[in-house]
């Protein structure tokens, strides 16, 4: 079990630029005890541009229906992968 926080989005019904909008309100409430976990329906590039260029870790993966998941985590020491898994 994760001893981090979960902040989950489902953005798969937003219409743009809503799944942008939120994700970067998520974003701002990221710190070292939480993550954000995104569902879309596309891999959200500018977005994950922007987390990473504001020093955010990130990792994309497309699962086999065509749906994202997305991490994004503030603290360097939160393993992206392990939480994926969960």
């Amino acid at each position: 079990m994760s001893e981090f926080t979960k902040i989950d989005l489902d953005a798969r019904a937003l219409e743009h630029p809503k799944p942008l909008e939120q994700a970067i309100r998520a974003l701002r409430e990221l710190n070292d005890e939480n993550y954000l976990y995104m569902l879309h329906r596309k891999n959200p590039i500018p977005f994950i541009d922007l987390a990473s260029e504001q020093g955010f870790q990130t990792l994309s993966r497309e699962d086999e229906t065509g749906n994202w998941h997305i991490l994004v985590a503030k603290n360097p020491s939160v393993t992206l992968e392990e939480l994926l898994r969960v």
